[in-house]
């Protein structure tokens, strides 16, 4: 088979967030399997950074063995693209006119374009990933006929604007991380005719974890409800205080609230002063591993994910996890998993927590079947085994079926 190019807005070793570490894991195992691969990106450092600004140097590098190609971004009109964004963000209607400035005024490169239009005679397939980027909605359409789309969807309002349909129903495959994912996806497109694939996500399942160096090393003795991840309104973390809050009002047990990862938020100054919330902040991976084994439970609060890998990591702790139940996917996870439970609002919040609290022996049993869930289908071995069929297939070597 040809080689592989994998397609995203921006591409470094450092980069923390979940799609571009998705993609490190992914084309490292594909690479280190045997697949012929590169990574066709711009010069723009990261997501937070400057679009405007070509970071890097344009040209080639190599990385985990493989050449990372990266091309410079053109300019763009950032009030014009903010003014429709702010609409998006806040869930207001915009115009097809609006939705044409969005897609323009992304993060865009031409020449990583027309590097693809010239060469993908030299190339089994693009992969393309996430969905909502210039670098995808113009990269998918120069050669249709070998795009795939790994578009980490969500139910939010980008995934509505119909500019979208003319990139994604054209493509020759779109690769899904769960069910939920795939569901939501075909209400909203026409994807009669493209192959769609549910492989998962890659997971490393060979963590180590101590509950004991965690309480000593941070001195949490009590039971603690665990919270790993940024900090702000979007994943809902105000809402998990806010519950937490209540239900220490309500039923006085010696338990805590512990929150590790980045961002800043204010806490009830009164459940910080006797310490029944405690922020660590960044935490270094091992410490995270230990805090995850130690926790009765994680709570993951988020509305809108794609996968979740703190609720991966979790199990593979050994402990059950606490989801959003309005979030189709964590939903799906736990219930596929039987490895914890779900809320809607604060009573079923508070029951789920009575619950776990008061039968020890079930929390233990939910946290080895998510365990056993995460290790049978989203360890490494397992997905690259599912993306090279499906690479494979999808190039005209074999053929391949949903999972």
């Amino acid at each position: 088979m040809k080689k592989i190019a994998f397609v995203i807005p921006w591409y470094s070793e450092k980069i923390p967030g979940g799609a571009e570490m998705e993609l490190r894991g992914l084309t490292t195992h594909l690479h280190e399997s045997g697949l012929r691969l590169e990574i066709l990106t711009t010069c723009v450092k990261e997501f937070a950074s400057d679009w405007n600004v070509n970071y890097f140097k344009a040209g080639t590098e190599t990385i985990h063995g493989f050449t990372v190609r990266r091309f410079p971004v053109r300019k763009r009109d950032v009030a014009a693209f903010d003014s429709v964004n702010y609409k998006l963000m806040n869930g207001m209607r915009v115009t097809a006119e609006e939705e044409e400035i969005y897609v323009r005024e992304s993060v865009n490169s031409p020449a990583l374009c027309e590097y693809i239009d010239q060469n993908k005679d030299d190339y089994a397939l693009f992969v393309f990933i996430p969905y909502m980027f210039g670098t995808t909605y113009h990269g998918m359409q120069v050669c249709p006929e070998k795009s795939v789309l790994i578009p980490c969807f969500h139910d939010e309002p980008y995934i509505y604007m119909k500019v979208y349909k003319k990139a994604f129903e054209k493509a020759a495959g779109i690769i899904y991380h769960c069910k939920p994912e795939y569901e939501l996806a075909n209400r909203i497109f026409d994807l009669e005719n493209v192959r769609q694939e549910i492989p998962g996500e890659g997971v490393y399942t060979d963590l180590v974890s101590d509950a004991a160096d965690f309480r000593k090393k941070f001195g949490i003795d009590s039971p603690f409800v665990l919270y790993a991840g940024r900090k702000d309104e979007g994943k809902r973390v105000h809402v998990l205080v806010n519950y937490f809050a209540e239900y220490l009002k309500r039923r006085k047990v010696n338990l805590k609230l512990v929150l590790i990862g980045g961002g800043k938020m204010e806490f009830p100054s009164d459940l910080v002063r006797n310490k029944s919330i405690i922020d660590l902040g960044f935490v270094d991976v091992q410490d995270k591993y230990n805090a995850q084994a130690a926790a009765t439970l994680l709570c993951q609060p988020s509305q809108f994910e794609s996968f979740s890998l703190v609720i991966m990591e979790s199990w593979l702790c050994g402990r059950p996890v606490l989801v959003n139940g309005d979030c189709a996917v964590t939903r799906h996870f736990v219930s596929d998993s039987n490895g914890g439970l779900y809320y809607k609002d604060y009573f079923e919040f508070e029951g789920c927590l009575d619950y776990i609290l008061s039968h020890p022996h079930v929390a233990d049993i939910m946290g080895e079947n998510g365990k056993n869930y995460v290790k049978t289908r989203f360890s490494w071995p397992v997905i690259v085994d599912k993306y090279t069929k499906i690479f494979r297939s999808l190039a005209g070597e074999t053929s391949s079926g949903k999972e």
